[in-house]
């Protein structure tokens, strides 16, 4: 058919000539778009106050904030299972198709989403934007990644932080939006969460086309002018390539596993808690009567580190293409480790300057760590398979994202049932992030090269490679 042909790999190869620079805008323009995840939680109010239109004194069957927590985690959970199931899938048939089925998800997830809160039905919008959106983030989040590393291999680092970076600015666009489209909507008996979902549904479907109809691939064999291969130089780079069914038998696939998931559930425990956190630490016992922290004063806390998340995402990530991989990581765990460990300390002494600082330096890392780790991978594993082997270290995000809330949130509320207040009732969350970044700092240390005998030769089939045994 010819309408199926416009999607195959096979018709976006690129031909002589073609600036590669084209190619992070087409990735840019399924990040920003599926970044709006992050923005989530402008919803939360809306969605817990559908039937009494005031979050303070609910209806007796309006929605909980647990309950409407979960949409986000469970959408996470599903970016990571999605990436991993569908990585390979994604390798075979090349981003476009990805992409567009990318699209596709993200927007019906909206769409569902919509019915489910205009008929006030929780296991729609879980399935809705939960599953079948999440489905999209997962295929939207690696669809780019693998090309874009093929395009930039004497920069990966470079173009994955351009990618990804779109990936945590996407909230910074998809909030306004969304609170001015809910304003634009609403009306004395509808808060306008349905009609916004729809709206955005179609705005995000038809803004992934730009980057569906413009993405390329580049010809076999291609490589940029005067490009020199840099595993003369590190034995950590290899000139070879990994399959993924090969991969996650490497003892170095579960260490950047491990690695992933202590960066982002030690990342979570800023995120995750941000705006109550600081007014807690910084409330008017602390500073003095009228100058604690007030709940605007933490919204501008929560933009500023949504501002260094999406900024670390391109420095960190460039910086490893000169520091390297391995040394980029041990930065944000030994630096993090320091930082949280002096979040106590900067709490208990009112020192609000530093602490704000300390927080976005972590988040900076935080942001870092995701797009860093697919040029970890390639640099590992090869190019051929990269997108399918991040698809499945993605679900430590997964973990993460599950795992970082219910650790924070536990201790914090254990703190506060033995009546501490202020820093000391973050304290212990501030010391446990610090661990979790020590067993990821242990983690990276212990990567080394991946061993020649899971590299597949071009005489090896992929069946024959994929029947090989575990070693």
């Amino acid at each position: 058919m010819a309408e199926a042909s416009l999607l195959d790999r096979s018709r976006i190869v690129a031909g002589p000539g073609f600036n590669r620079w084209l190619i992070p805008p087409a990735a840019l323009a399924i990040h920003l778009a599926i970044g709006q995840a992050y923005a989530f939680s402008v919803f939360k109010n809306p969605l817990m106050s559908l039937l009494s239109h005031d979050v303070d004194h609910p209806a007796p069957d309006d929605w909980t904030a647990g309950q409407v927590g979960w949409i986000f985690s469970i959408a996470i959970v599903l970016l990571g299972l999605s990436a991993a199931v569908f990585g390979t899938w994604l390798e075979r048939v090349g981003p476009r198709k990805a992409m567009l089925a990318s699209a596709l998800c993200f927007a019906g997830g909206f769409f569902i989403g919509s019915y489910g809160v205009h008929i006030h039905s929780l296991p729609l919008l879980y399935f809705g934007y939960g599953v079948v959106g999440g489905i999209g983030l997962g295929i939207g989040y690696i669809s780019p990644v693998s090309t874009l590393i093929k395009w930039f291999p004497d920069r990966p680092g470079v173009a994955t932080g351009m990618a990804i970076m779109g990936f945590g600015g996407g909230a910074m666009i998809a909030s306004p939006l969304s609170l001015t489209l809910m304003n634009q909507f609403k009306n004395a008996s509808d808060n306008g969460v349905a009609a916004t979902f729809i709206a955005l549904g179609v705005i995000y479907l038809l803004f992934m086309q730009l980057g569906v109809w413009t993405i390329r691939v580049p010809a076999e064999g291609w490589r940029p002018a005067g490009y020199v291969p840099a595993a003369n130089h590190n034995e950590m780079i290899t000139t070879g390539n990994v399959l993924a069914s090969q991969a996650i038998k490497t003892p170095q696939f579960w260490l950047l596993w491990v690695v992933l998931c202590m960066n982002v559930t030690a990342g979570i425990g800023i995120l995750e808690t941000a705006s109550p956190m600081i007014q807690e630490i910084f409330s008017d016992k602390v500073l003095g009567a009228g100058r604690g922290i007030t709940a605007a004063a933490a919204g501008g806390f929560v933009g500023l580190l949504s501002l260094f998340n999406l900024l670390g995402r391109f420095f960190w990530s460039s910086a490893s293409d000169k520091i390297g991989r391995k040394r980029i990581y041990l930065i944000y765990f030994g630096l993090g480790i320091v930082l949280y460990a002096l979040l106590p300390t900067l709490g208990r002494n009112a020192s609000l300057a530093l602490f704000v600082v300390a927080c976005c330096l972590i988040l900076s890392m935080y942001g870092g760590g995701f797009s860093t780790m697919p040029a970890f991978l390639s640099d590992l594993f090869g190019k051929k398979e990269v997108g399918a082997i991040h698809g499945r270290v993605l679900t430590a995000w997964s973990t993460a994202g599950v795992l970082g809330p219910l650790l924070v949130n536990y201790l914090h509320e254990n703190a506060k049932a033995k009546q501490l207040e202020g820093a000391a009732a973050f304290q212990n969350v501030f010391y446990t992030m610090a661990g979790l970044l020590v067993v990821g700092f242990i983690a990276d240390l212990l990567i080394r090269a991946v061993n020649d005998k899971y590299f597949v030769h071009e005489t090896v089939t992929r069946a024959q490679a994929e029947a090989a045994p575990a070693h």
